[in-house]
């Protein structure tokens, strides 16, 4: 479904000239997989899902989804970014409706479309809500939905949940999940959370630090639907733990000086599961 090979891309700053975000990185995602993206902050996980949205360009390599390059955004592949984006002038019915419209499609078929879509992610009662009338979970479901009523064949998500409380975040994992599991879309997942990841995918690619490439892949081989207590999920994440440490490491010391020394036991088993919570 996605092929990507030897992709790197540099970016200018303001005062210290060129850097480069990420460097030779080469991956595929099959059709219907559900792959997450993980790595410290500036690792380049967001320029990545940027490049395959067709946001931005690449500079050396190739992206292509199904045999085709990319030369722009296009309707195979939608973004679901950290803030849900609805048009707070419109219901959620309206705003998950708003790109079918913009196709042309004549208001009973999108309306019905929409609800579908609408039902899937649990709002059903809340369809003539205004967005300040939701709350955040709410308004991430209405995003996804939004996405998935354009049926396309990738679902490219920007750390959806990154802004949402943790019981509410938990709350969405499930969801996710579910909706995946009857839609079979294809996902690549971007997060900073191992716990998340490893709940949620097929593959979790660890990034390393600036400029980012692929350090490791894990493939996840647990059951779906996933149980946060199950043992092999916490032994995985404890390997991708061990994985980070380095890339952590060189992070704090890059902001707070080569004498900084991360205590590698603490990292083996984080409480949240938030790359830099013991730090």
């Amino acid at each position: 479904m996605i092929d990507i090979q030897g992709v790197s891309k540099t970016y200018m700053e303001r005062d210290s000239g060129t850097f480069m975000a990420i460097e030779n990185v080469s991956f595929s995602i099959r059709k219907g997989e559900f792959v997450s993206i993980l790595g410290p902050s500036g690792c380049g996980k967001s320029t990545l899902l940027k490049l395959i949205a067709g946001l931005e360009q690449t500079e050396t390599g190739k992206i292509e989804v199904l045999g085709k390059p990319i030369h722009g955004p296009g309707t195979d592949r939608i973004v679901v970014f950290q803030e849900h984006t609805l048009f707070p002038w419109l219901t959620v019915l309206e705003n998950v409706s708003f790109g079918l419209k913009q196709r042309g499609m004549k208001k009973k078929e999108r309306y019905e479309r929409a609800m579908e879509q609408i039902k899937l992610v649990h709002l059903s009662k809340f369809a003539d809500r205004y967005p300040h009338e939701l709350s955040g979970g709410m308004k991430q479901r209405a995003a996804i939905a939004r996405a998935l009523v354009m049926d396309p064949d990738i679902l490219l998500m920007d750390e959806p949940f990154a802004a949402l409380d943790e019981q509410t975040r938990l709350l969405l994992h499930k969801e996710l999940e579910e909706i995946w599991m009857k839609t079979r879309k294809t996902i690549l997942f971007i997060t900073h959370n191992i716990r998340e990841a490893v709940l949620l995918s097929d593959r979790v690619l660890v990034m390393s630090t600036r400029p980012g490439r692929i350090k490791k892949e894990y493939e996840i081989q647990a059951a779906r639907p996933r149980n946060a207590t199950d043992s092999v999920l916490h032994h995985i994440e404890g390997r991708i733990m061990d994985t980070l440490a380095d890339e952590l490491e060189k992070v704090v010391r890059e902001e707070h000086g080569d004498d900084y020394q991360i205590q590698r036991s603490n990292l083996s088993h984080p409480s949240g599961h938030f790359m830099g919570d013991s730090i």
